[in-house]
């Protein structure tokens, strides 16, 4: 995997399908005001093509793109 390996705010290495929670709440551009809270579990993630960056659904919005730096492995 090498540099481009995903990995979260503590280094650990990410991979499709792994659980992380958030770190920082975040406030969600272009969802009508969705703010996700710090805490919160997001479940089966997918990599993107940028090591820091991951996809994922949350709540009601789907196809979030969310940056490695503010998750943790959960």
């Amino acid at each position: 995997m090498g540099e481009d390996a995903a990995r979260d705010t503590n280094g650990n290495l990410l991979a499709d399908g792994d659980s992380v929670t958030l770190i920082k709440d975040l406030k969600v551009k272009g969802s009508g005001g969705v703010t996700l809270k710090r805490g919160t579990l997001v479940k089966n993630i997918r990599l993107t093509g940028d090591p820091d960056e991951i996809e994922a659904n949350v709540e009601k919005v789907r196809g979030l793109v969310l940056r490695t730096e503010f998750v943790r492995k959960a």
